[in-house]
């Protein structure tokens, strides 16, 4: 019930303080400059990260194919 109510009050707070109204903060314009230097450096981020499942997927495919190769080998000994 505490993080419903805190997350309200967070979400309550960032329309706020992005409304382009007197009242507000009006942090908008500074919010899309954030957004902008920050969506490439997300996307290096997922990008390596999807990088390295790629790699691992590789290596665990790799491994099960010796695992299997063993295994028939024990079968026909």
């Amino acid at each position: 019930m505490v993080a419903l109510i805190v997350g309200l009050v967070f979400v309550v707070f960032a329309v706020y303080s992005v409304l382009p109204v007197e009242w507000s903060l009006q942090w908008g314009p500074y919010v899309l400059d954030f957004l902008k230097g920050g969506v490439p450096i997300i996307a290096i981020f997922i990008g390596l990260i999807a990088i390295l499942i790629g790699i691992a997927d590789i290596k665990d495919k790799i491994e099960a194919k010796k695992e299997e190769a063993e295994e028939q080998a024990e079968k026909n000994a």
